[in-house]
């Protein structure tokens, strides 16, 4: 168990090399201090806190630089003790964003927060969204294209169409078609896209009764386009930001930006709330230097999406973590009117 005051003399470490990106000495850390305590007492602190090994002493310089089990303790430490709030000037002129955007869809909402996120916090924003398993079926549409070829085409409430050519071995009549169409828009339309299960789709297949033979092979494209308009959407935003990083290598950047789909698995897999994700703690990373801060936004009561904030693991997370509790609260509050709304 670390003493107050040894914490306070690591936590004016971390921050000022967070600051600089420079190995921090003993005058450095008295300067921040808010209490009185000598150089040298600083140096025995800072030298036991070596031994444990939450600093690191790089080449042969006098200062000292935090270890990843240093940024790990510092920042269970941080929110444990609750981050900073965000001043009223900060919360502000997020609240002046989302008013701007209020009206647009959940894909459109959420798109623009995450560039919003990427300028204030000047890192890489990759987020996931959910949303569109909430959306419901309104329309299913079989169209002839030629001899033989259909195109079966399927809308949601948030007016997403999912489409696919489809190329039988014989033509419907117009008496197939109609009742296929009917039956569709009466056993689909109002029903959640997320919830078209093979098990549902088996059950309308038997219901087609002496239309089986002909229609249940237009039935398994149903049950393909529902599953690609619940599909989570990945975006990646900010990514220029990473450029000016200097921690992570031109190279570095690159495995980054490519990696969206690994990132989009660990947003998945943290638990709800604000979690830091360390470079070198998971073998999944691409970069080890890197880290990411999720947090995690709500539509109604489910969960619909995550924001991750990516860059170096000498990052400010005593201002970005403000940032993103903030953002997902309010995308959560703007998602769950337009919830509202489409009740």
């Amino acid at each position: 168990m670390i003493a107050e005051r040894t914490f306070k003399i690591f936590e004016a470490i971390v921050d000022e090399y967070i600051r600089t990106g420079e190995p921090v000495g003993s005058n450095a850390v008295k300067d921040k201090l808010g209490f009185a305590v000598s150089s040298a007492t600083i140096r025995n602190e800072m030298a036991s806190l070596g031994a444990q090994g939450y600093l690191d002493s790089p080449h042969t310089s006098a200062g000292r630089v935090p270890t990843v089990k240093g940024y790990r303790f510092y920042i269970e430490r941080m929110m444990n003790s609750r981050p900073r709030e965000l001043s009223g000037s900060e919360k502000e002129e997020i609240d002046r964003f989302f008013s701007e955007i209020g009206g647009e869809d959940d894909q459109v909402l959420i798109e623009s927060a995450s560039n919003a996120l990427a300028t204030l916090t000047n890192c890489a924003i990759v987020s996931t969204n959910m949303t569109a398993q909430f959306s419901v079926i309104t329309k299913v549409e079989l169209i002839p294209t030629g001899k033989r070829v259909y195109v079966l085409m399927l809308i949601t409430s948030e007016g997403n169409i999912k489409n696919r050519v489809c190329r039988l071995s014989f033509d419907l009549t117009d008496e197939q078609m109609k009742f296929f169409t009917d039956f569709l828009n009466e056993n689909l339309a109002g029903h959640n896209v997320g919830n078209i299960s093979e098990e549902y789709i088996e059950g309308l297949a038997a219901a087609l009764g002496s239309y089986m033979m002909a229609l249940s092979p237009l039935l398994k494209v149903v049950a393909d386009l529902s599953r690609e308009a619940a599909e989570k959407r990945v975006l990646l935003k900010g990514e220029t930001n990473l450029i000016a990083r200097e921690e992570l290598q031109k190279n570095e950047i690159i495995s980054l930006l490519e990696s969206r789909n690994e990132f989009s698995e660990l947003l998945d897999t943290a638990f709800s709330g604000i979690n830091v994700m360390l470079g070198k703690e998971k073998d999944t990373f691409v970069v080890e230097n890197s880290s990411i801060i999720t947090g995690s936004f709500n539509k109604g009561s489910k969960q619909a999406g995550s924001f991750g904030v990516i860059g170096p693991m000498r990052l400010d997370y005593k201002k970005i973590i403000p940032y993103i509790e903030y953002f997902a609260d309010k995308v959560t509050n703007m998602l769950s009117i337009t919830d509202e709304e489409e009740i």
